[in-house]
């Protein structure tokens, strides 16, 4: 097998060595004892270049950090988490890239695993057997190499295991001793050409034969798309097919068509799943939540919002790294034709054998649902155009307006959404056709961090990165701002400022009306008040530029054009603190 001479003095040396031959660019973390000999080999070593190091001043942030960027790179980055303690910090925000499929290569400073090496107290409580139990039920893979010579194969396997459809995280723990091991022969690392990433799998033909009869004898077939979006290359091929057959997508993820494309009918997704008889599902985490509903008041009753008889096809690979302890997987629900794998491979096939089953007739059939399914199109489009505009007077403000303030700044910039949806007005009244203007969304506690990664991986391309941020998650790690001025990534920061955790205010009142008690007491114990949070201060403190709190309408559109200016000239995070209203009425919240 071919290898490539190191130069390497130092067993940190092979591991830096390996992240730049596996293409890391950037590498986050807190500092801490137990990787700095990895830290040094990064800095000294390799020059603080390919990978680059991202300071964070918690292993929660370098991980939201880190899922926020390979979203948009298509890529992993790596994180390095400081033994036990790094790793328990950060384990809610790698158990969010889970669920999230993002995959990222977790490194952590481990040991002296070797208990005649260890300092007396620090090292013995900072060492677990083995660290990665931690995690081991939500990453995909977790390895504590025991031997330098087994160290490049370890980190290899994470890193192919990280990046295989479904993605997600990764751990390997790296011991200090072996960092720290001054080398005494010459090191030869293997040849990345006879490691290459894995493919993905197709559906065989008999079964893209039964889909597409299903498909193009159906006479109200719908399209749910969620994670499909997450690889680029399936976007023009679900359009193909959706433009073929007529076929209404309703696009549950962050981007999976375009939102100016008339078959785009997410806003009609009761309508139109009440009279399905086909749903073709892809990459559908939470199948069940498509397809029912749950009652507001009794959060255990659901019911089906599809007929009884409608069949369903769902083309997934997300049952594959499920594991016993988390049981996100949800509801196993009646699939009539389940198929595992990927669907950027099945949907070119699938087309080609539906445009094969289609007579002419069939064709004039179906031209005469497009042209319906665009007139929908048109109107909820139109109706959200005119509900944005009659919230122009509201205070505090609402959703729909700002959104469409937003979007006066950013239409003609290349702009990307990379946290938050303003309740989903984003989608609804801007002009998203590209995939890239979505990153979605980071978990509890995750927004900021995982905006600025995602802006990372834009900054490049020099486009406009906007944060959609909610008060009380920026309060879990506000110190993201830090790393945001530290590190130079321009962001508009929008805050969604309603001073309540109003998801959990909601429950409260939902559940005290449900027992006949005061839903005025609602907010005990879930706002954010007393003291108010002056967002716009703490942006200044770390040395960025902060506006508000903005609290009437006419003041917003100059406060994001001059904001947009900051963030442009001065290449760095601007944040415009807005009030918020907690739900707009008659609208929901999003």
């Amino acid at each position: 097998m071919q290898k490539n001479a190191s130069r390497a003095q130092y067993g940190s040396d092979v591991m830096a060595e390996i992240l730049r031959m596996l293409d890391i660019e950037y590498v986050s973390f807190n500092p801490g004892s137990t990787f700095r000999g990895l830290h040094d080999s990064i800095v000294n070593y390799l020059g603080n270049n390919k990978p680059e190091t991202i300071m964070c001043n918690h292993e929660g942030i370098a991980i939201a950090f880190a899922q926020g960027y390979e979203k948009v790179a298509g890529k992993p980055m790596a994180v390095i988490v400081h033994d036990v303690v790094g790793l328990l910090h950060c384990a809610m925000h790698i158990y969010g890239a889970w669920l999230d499929k993002s995959s990222i290569l977790i490194l952590g400073g481990t040991g002296p695993v070797d208990t005649e090496k260890r300092r007396p107290g620090i090292d013995w409580t900072h060492t677990a057997l083995v660290e990665g139990n931690v995690v081991r039920d939500y990453v995909k893979f977790d390895d504590q190499p025991s031997s330098l010579a087994g160290v490049p194969n370890a980190l290899l396997r994470a890193y192919q295991i990280a990046i295989a459809e479904p993605k997600g995280p990764v751990y390997v723990g790296l011991d200090v001793g072996l960092q720290e091991e001054l080398l005494t022969a010459k090191v030869s690392l293997p040849s990345m050409k006879r490691y290459p990433n894995p493919s993905s799998p197709q559906a065989d033909a008999d079964t893209i034969e039964r889909m597409a009869k299903l498909l193009v004898k159906a006479s109200n077939p719908v399209v749910i798309a969620s994670r499909m979006g997450r690889n680029p290359a399936a976007v023009p091929s679900l359009i193909a097919l959706a433009e073929l057959l007529a076929l209404p997508v309703i696009d549950s993820g962050k981007f999976n068509i375009p939102d100016t494309h008339p078959l785009n009918l997410s806003g009609a997704a009761g309508e139109l799943l009440k009279e399905a008889d086909v749903i073709l599902a892809l990459d559908v985490p939470n199948l069940q939540g498509s397809i029912t509903a749950t009652e507001t008041q009794d959060r255990q009753s659901t019911r089906s919002i599809i007929p009884e008889k409608c069949q369903i096809i769902h083309i997934s690979l997300d049952h594959l790294p499920t594991k016993s302890w988390s049981q996100s997987y949800g509801r196993l629900m009646p699939v009539d034709i389940p198929v595992t794998a990927d669907t950027a491979l099945v949907l070119p096939p699938l087309t080609a054998a539906c445009k094969e089953l289609l007579t002419e007739k069939r064709r004039v059939e179906l031209k005469k649902r497009f042209d319906n399914l665009k007139a929908m199109h048109k109107a909820l489009r139109g109706k959200w155009q005119t509900m944005a505009e009659n919230e122009k007077n509201k205070s505090p403000l609402t959703f729909p307006w700002i959104a469409k303030q937003v979007w006066e700044v950013i239409k003609d910039e290349d702009w990307a959404l990379v946290n938050g949806n303003f309740g989903g007005w984003a989608r609804r009244l801007w002009d998203g056709e590209e995939s890239y203007r979505y990153a979605g969304s980071g978990g509890l506690g995750s927004g900021m961090g995982h905006a600025l990664g995602a802006a990372l991986a834009h900054r490049r391309e020099g486009r406009l990165c906007i944060n959609f941020q909610t008060d009380g998650d920026l309060l879990y790690a506000p110190s993201a701002l830090w790393t945001a001025a530290h590190h130079q990534i321009p962001l508009l920061v929008i805050m969604n400022n309603n001073h309540s955790y109003y998801n959990s205010e909601a429950h409260q009142g939902a559940i005290a009306t449900n027992r006949g008690r005061p839903a005025k007491n609602q907010g005990i114990g879930t706002r954010i008040e007393n003291p108010n949070v002056d967002f716009a201060g703490l942006a200044r403190s770390f040395g960025l530029y902060g506006v508000g709190p903005i609290e009437k309408p006419g003041d917003l559109l100059p406060a994001i054009e001059e904001a947009v200016k900051v963030v442009k000239k001065k290449k760095q995070l601007a944040l415009v603190d807005v009030v918020t209203q907690t739900q707009v009425r008659g609208l929901g919240a999003g």
